[in-house]
Protein backbone atom coordinates (compact mmCIF):
# COMPACT_ATOMS: atom_id res chain seq x y z
CA UNK A 1 0.00 0.00 0.00
CA UNK A 2 1.18 3.66 -0.89
CA UNK A 3 0.38 6.56 1.15
CA UNK A 4 -0.36 9.87 0.50
CA UNK A 5 3.13 11.05 0.40
CA UNK A 6 4.37 8.32 -1.43
CA UNK A 7 5.56 6.18 1.45
CA UNK A 8 4.98 2.83 2.18
CA UNK A 9 3.40 2.05 5.35
CA UNK A 10 6.60 0.71 6.70
CA UNK A 11 8.81 3.75 5.63
CA UNK A 12 9.85 6.68 7.73
CA UNK A 13 9.92 10.48 6.75
CA UNK A 14 13.03 12.05 5.27
CA UNK A 15 14.54 13.36 8.07
CA UNK A 16 17.45 16.24 8.53
CA UNK A 17 19.46 17.43 11.74
CA UNK A 18 21.55 20.39 11.12
CA UNK A 19 23.70 20.52 14.37
CA UNK A 20 25.38 23.43 16.12
CA UNK A 21 22.64 26.29 15.05
CA UNK A 22 22.88 28.45 18.18
CA UNK A 23 26.22 29.73 19.36
CA UNK A 24 24.61 30.29 22.68
CA UNK A 25 23.93 26.82 23.73
CA UNK A 26 25.87 24.29 24.63
CA UNK A 27 24.52 22.01 22.41
CA UNK A 28 21.74 22.43 19.64
CA UNK A 29 20.00 21.25 16.66
CA UNK A 30 17.28 21.76 14.27
CA UNK A 31 16.16 18.32 13.98
CA UNK A 32 13.35 17.79 10.77
CA UNK A 33 10.89 14.93 10.45
CA UNK A 34 9.30 15.06 6.45
CA UNK A 35 7.24 18.60 7.35
CA UNK A 36 7.82 18.90 11.16
CA UNK A 37 10.39 21.02 12.14
CA UNK A 38 11.78 21.40 15.94
CA UNK A 39 14.71 23.32 17.22
CA UNK A 40 16.72 21.75 20.33
CA UNK A 41 19.18 23.59 22.70
CA UNK A 42 20.50 22.34 25.80
CA UNK A 43 22.13 25.04 28.36
CA UNK A 44 24.19 23.64 31.26
CA UNK A 45 24.40 25.81 34.38
CA UNK A 46 25.84 25.11 37.85
CA UNK A 47 23.25 24.01 40.90
CA UNK A 48 20.36 21.60 41.22
CA UNK A 49 16.88 21.93 41.75
CA UNK A 50 16.02 22.08 45.97
CA UNK A 51 14.84 18.74 46.11
CA UNK A 52 18.92 17.46 44.96
CA UNK A 53 20.63 19.98 47.33
CA UNK A 54 21.24 16.96 49.77
CA UNK A 55 21.40 14.14 47.86
CA UNK A 56 24.45 11.68 48.85
CA UNK A 57 26.14 10.92 46.65
CA UNK A 58 25.29 14.41 44.99
CA UNK A 59 24.78 14.70 41.08
CA UNK A 60 23.02 16.43 38.52
CA UNK A 61 19.95 16.98 37.11
CA UNK A 62 17.77 17.43 33.72
CA UNK A 63 15.06 19.22 32.56
CA UNK A 64 12.76 20.24 29.51
CA UNK A 65 10.18 22.47 28.15
CA UNK A 66 8.02 21.90 25.07
CA UNK A 67 6.57 24.90 23.17
CA UNK A 68 4.45 25.32 19.22
CA UNK A 69 5.49 28.22 18.40
CA UNK A 70 2.50 30.43 16.84
CA UNK A 71 3.15 30.14 12.79
CA UNK A 72 4.07 26.01 13.52
CA UNK A 73 0.14 25.32 12.73
CA UNK A 74 -2.94 26.46 10.69
CA UNK A 75 -4.41 27.92 12.32
CA UNK A 76 -1.72 30.03 14.31
CA UNK A 77 -1.30 28.12 18.04
CA UNK A 78 -1.58 30.64 20.81
CA UNK A 79 1.51 31.26 22.99
CA UNK A 80 0.75 29.26 26.46
CA UNK A 81 1.30 31.91 28.83
CA UNK A 82 0.97 31.82 31.65
CA UNK A 83 2.10 28.38 31.82
CA UNK A 84 1.88 25.34 29.03
CA UNK A 85 -0.61 23.45 28.07
CA UNK A 86 -1.75 19.92 29.42
CA UNK A 87 -0.32 18.82 26.14
CA UNK A 88 2.72 20.37 26.24
CA UNK A 89 3.46 19.40 30.06
CA UNK A 90 3.10 15.83 29.19
CA UNK A 91 5.14 15.96 26.35
CA UNK A 92 7.95 18.01 28.33
CA UNK A 93 8.01 15.21 30.72
CA UNK A 94 8.51 12.76 28.41
CA UNK A 95 11.51 14.44 26.81
CA UNK A 96 12.98 15.06 30.33
CA UNK A 97 11.61 11.27 30.89
CA UNK A 98 13.38 9.71 28.19
CA UNK A 99 16.55 11.64 28.31
CA UNK A 100 17.25 11.36 32.22
CA UNK A 101 17.02 7.25 31.49
CA UNK A 102 19.90 7.76 29.55
CA UNK A 103 21.97 9.69 31.80
CA UNK A 104 24.32 8.59 35.04
CA UNK A 105 23.56 11.54 37.04
CA UNK A 106 25.89 10.82 39.66
CA UNK A 107 28.55 11.65 36.76
CA UNK A 108 27.11 15.15 35.95
CA UNK A 109 27.90 16.54 39.89
CA UNK A 110 25.74 20.00 40.65
CA UNK A 111 24.76 20.54 37.34
CA UNK A 112 21.15 20.74 35.71
CA UNK A 113 20.61 20.61 32.01
CA UNK A 114 17.83 22.44 30.40
CA UNK A 115 16.38 20.91 27.26
CA UNK A 116 14.35 23.38 24.95
CA UNK A 117 12.37 22.00 22.41
CA UNK A 118 10.69 24.42 19.96
CA UNK A 119 8.32 22.98 16.85
CA UNK A 120 8.36 25.99 14.40
CA UNK A 121 6.73 23.31 11.94
CA UNK A 122 4.35 20.75 12.69
CA UNK A 123 3.13 18.01 11.11
CA UNK A 124 2.33 15.33 13.00
CA UNK A 125 5.52 13.55 15.14
CA UNK A 126 6.37 16.71 17.32
CA UNK A 127 7.67 14.69 20.19
CA UNK A 128 8.82 12.01 18.74
CA UNK A 129 10.94 14.46 16.90
CA UNK A 130 11.67 16.70 20.03
CA UNK A 131 13.19 13.56 21.63
CA UNK A 132 15.06 12.24 18.71
CA UNK A 133 16.78 16.09 17.84
CA UNK A 134 16.79 16.73 22.16
CA UNK A 135 19.23 13.68 21.72
CA UNK A 136 22.02 14.86 19.43
CA UNK A 137 21.94 18.52 21.36
CA UNK A 138 22.78 16.31 24.85
CA UNK A 139 25.19 14.66 23.25
CA UNK A 140 26.78 17.79 21.55
CA UNK A 141 26.78 19.99 24.90
CA UNK A 142 28.30 16.65 26.77
CA UNK A 143 30.91 16.49 24.42
CA UNK A 144 31.64 19.95 24.33
CA UNK A 145 32.31 19.84 28.56
CA UNK A 146 34.28 17.49 28.10
CA UNK A 147 36.62 18.88 25.90
CA UNK A 148 36.14 21.99 28.31
CA UNK A 149 37.36 19.46 31.48
CA UNK A 150 33.91 20.61 32.89
CA UNK A 151 33.07 17.09 33.00
CA UNK A 152 35.85 14.29 34.11
CA UNK A 153 33.73 11.39 32.56
CA UNK A 154 30.95 10.71 30.01
CA UNK A 155 27.55 10.49 31.86
CA UNK A 156 25.70 9.36 28.66
CA UNK A 157 24.99 5.87 29.24
CA UNK A 158 23.22 4.80 25.82
CA UNK A 159 21.46 6.64 22.77
CA UNK A 160 17.71 7.74 22.31
CA UNK A 161 15.44 7.59 19.80
CA UNK A 162 11.92 7.92 19.11
CA UNK A 163 9.44 6.63 16.83
CA UNK A 164 5.49 7.40 15.86
CA UNK A 165 3.40 4.63 14.47
CA UNK A 166 -0.55 3.71 13.95
CA UNK A 167 -2.91 1.13 13.24
CA UNK A 168 -5.64 1.79 10.83
CA UNK A 169 -7.89 -1.07 9.17
CA UNK A 170 -5.55 -3.66 10.66
CA UNK A 171 -2.42 -2.04 9.13
CA UNK A 172 0.39 -1.12 10.74
CA UNK A 173 2.00 2.59 9.87
CA UNK A 174 5.06 4.20 10.97
CA UNK A 175 6.27 7.74 11.44
CA UNK A 176 2.37 9.46 11.16
CA UNK A 177 2.32 12.51 9.44
CA UNK A 178 -0.60 14.58 10.98
CA UNK A 179 -3.44 13.65 8.56
CA UNK A 180 -2.48 10.07 8.90
CA UNK A 181 -2.28 10.85 12.77
CA UNK A 182 -5.82 12.88 12.80
CA UNK A 183 -7.75 9.51 11.14
CA UNK A 184 -5.84 6.79 13.20
CA UNK A 185 -7.34 3.61 14.79
CA UNK A 186 -4.56 3.13 17.44
CA UNK A 187 -1.93 5.84 17.88
CA UNK A 188 1.49 5.20 19.87
CA UNK A 189 4.90 6.25 20.56
CA UNK A 190 7.95 4.50 21.69
CA UNK A 191 11.02 5.55 23.12
CA UNK A 192 14.25 3.16 22.77
CA UNK A 193 17.19 2.99 23.10
CA UNK A 194 20.02 2.45 20.62
CA UNK A 195 21.23 -0.75 22.33
CA UNK A 196 17.51 -2.08 21.96
CA UNK A 197 15.90 -1.49 25.23
CA UNK A 198 12.44 0.00 25.69
CA UNK A 199 12.08 3.40 27.45
CA UNK A 200 8.57 4.14 27.43
CA UNK A 201 5.33 3.08 25.24
CA UNK A 202 2.62 5.25 25.20
CA UNK A 203 -0.47 4.03 23.03
CA UNK A 204 -4.04 4.61 23.07
CA UNK A 205 -6.73 3.26 21.10
CA UNK A 206 -8.57 5.89 19.70
CA UNK A 207 -11.02 4.52 17.62
CA UNK A 208 -10.80 1.02 18.29
CA UNK A 209 -9.19 -1.93 20.97
CA UNK A 210 -5.69 -3.41 19.68
CA UNK A 211 -4.77 -7.08 20.41
CA UNK A 212 -1.52 -7.95 21.77
CA UNK A 213 -0.45 -9.44 18.68
CA UNK A 214 -0.32 -6.16 16.95
CA UNK A 215 1.12 -4.23 19.74
CA UNK A 216 3.79 -6.91 19.54
CA UNK A 217 3.75 -6.18 15.53
CA UNK A 218 4.31 -2.63 16.12
CA UNK A 219 6.88 -2.98 18.67
CA UNK A 220 8.94 -5.29 16.17
CA UNK A 221 8.50 -2.52 13.28
CA UNK A 222 10.00 0.26 15.57
CA UNK A 223 12.86 -1.92 16.30
CA UNK A 224 13.40 -2.07 12.92
CA UNK A 225 13.59 1.60 12.06
CA UNK A 226 15.15 2.14 14.58
CA UNK A 227 18.74 1.34 13.47
CA UNK A 228 18.19 4.26 10.56
CA UNK A 229 17.60 7.35 12.86
CA UNK A 230 20.22 6.60 14.85
CA UNK A 231 22.92 5.84 12.04
CA UNK A 232 21.56 9.50 11.03
CA UNK A 233 21.60 11.20 15.03
CA UNK A 234 25.51 9.72 14.98
CA UNK A 235 26.27 11.78 11.76
CA UNK A 236 25.21 14.77 13.17
CA UNK A 237 27.06 14.58 16.88
CA UNK A 238 30.07 14.63 14.10
CA UNK A 239 29.15 17.93 13.08
CA UNK A 240 27.80 17.16 10.23
CA UNK A 241 24.41 17.75 8.47
CA UNK A 242 23.08 14.74 8.49
CA UNK A 243 19.94 13.24 6.01
CA UNK A 244 18.36 10.50 5.69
Amino acid sequence: MIREDGRSLEQLRPIRITPNISKNATGSCMIEMGDTKVITTVTVEEGVPNFLRHTIPPQGWLTAEYSMLPGATLPRTKRERPSPSGRSQEIQRLIGRSLRSCLDLKLCLEKTFYVDCDVIQADGGTRTASINGAYVALKLAIDKLLREHKLKQNPIIDSVVAISLGLKDSQIYLDLNYLEDSSIDLDINLVLTGSGKIIEIQGTGERDSFSKEQLNSIIDLAFTAMPTIVDIQNIAIEGQVAEG
